[in-house]
């Protein structure tokens, strides 16, 4: 948390309010912020990220948002170049690429420079910065959310609410799509890494397990946005959504037979699957097949590797 606050303290952009939100937490936060000057402290009871980012809305007085979680810490430009270039292009909101490092590692590493999705969107860069209009942004923001809260720098005029609070996890993806279906709509990013994400273990994403975040993003939240915006979506869009929902439920499927022996409840997701999208669901079931079949030559290569017991 001291590091996120010191790094918004030195941005080189100089206007800027700063709103500590404590969503609830049980640590010396409280004792730790009554030290600092020139912030403003709001605490609340736990409500999740979504409840915490918009109980700062609240407070906020600027023309400009920027939402920075206490795990995540920007350079010292990433404000100013951010500024700049909303205003340059007179966008909607701009992102910027980031250094992170995972639990399992601990190198630095480029996270969207090489991201799957952001890549086809790479067509023109100029200083810097590469422009997306409406259309972009719809394919790319059903598909993937590349610009987490931390990211970002949003023109308030363009918000049409606040950040969605019944997403699990995905309340800043809910938020762009809000910003993207409610009008025409244009952002900019950057391929500089201008902030830092240092996974601790207690993300409200990475700090999960994988089948975590498949029920409650790729599932869950994958269910919630199809539902929000049904009448919005053309016939490929609804099935790009649907697929990775049919994609969620077989992940589980796996997770559920091959990690935990829960067959039934893995049938149960199976069938869950099959009776949304079968095409998509039985183009998922060699890799679930597979899986299972893995796990069970692995298993009785190791019961043969057993010492016998004498």
């Amino acid at each position: 948390m001291l590091n996120a606050i010191n790094s918004v303290r030195k941005q080189s952009y100089p206007n800027i309010q700063l709103i500590v939100v404590n969503d609830g937490s049980t640590d010396n936060t409280e004792e730790l912020l009554q030290k600092m000057n020139q912030l403003i402290y709001v605490h609340k009871p736990n409500g999740g990220q979504a409840s915490a980012r918009n109980a700062g809305l609240q407070y906020a007085t600027g023309e400009f948002i920027a939402s920075l979680d206490s795990d995540d810490y920007w350079n010292e430009d990433f404000l100013m170049k951010s500024f700049e270039a909303l205003e340059s292009y007179q966008a909607d909101f701009a992102f910027a690429n980031w250094n992170q490092k995972t639990k399992y590692s601990e190198e630095w590493r480029d996270f969207l420079s090489d991201d799957p999705y952001l890549t086809p969107f790479k067509k023109k860069e100029i200083n810097g910065w590469y422009q997306l209009f409406t259309s972009d942004l719809r394919a790319l923001y059903l598909q993937a959310c590349p610009s987490p809260s931390s990211s970002a720098l949003i023109r308030r005029k363009s918000l049409p609410g606040g950040w969605n609070n019944h997403m699990n996890i995905g309340d800043d993806w809910g938020l762009y799509l809000d910003m993207i279906f409610s009008k025409p709509c244009k952002a900019v990013f950057t391929l500089e890494r201008l902030w830092y994400k240092d996974i601790d273990g207690q993300n409200i994403y990475d700090g999960r397990e994988w089948h975590e975040v498949v029920q409650l993003l790729l599932v869950k939240d994958t269910e919630l946005i199809m539902e929000r915006y049904r009448s919005y979506l053309t016939t490929t869009e609804l099935n790009i959504l649907q697929k990775r929902y049919v994609a969620g439920l077989m992940e589980l499927a796996k997770h559920k037979l091959v990690r935990e022996k829960r067959t039934l409840e893995s049938l149960t997701l199976f069938k869950a699957a099959m009776f949304r999208k079968p095409i998509f669901a039985i183009a998922q079931f060699p890799k679930l097949a597979y899986a299972a079949l893995n796990n069970h030559v692995i298993q009785r290569f190791r019961a043969k590797k057993r010492p016998m017991l004498i």
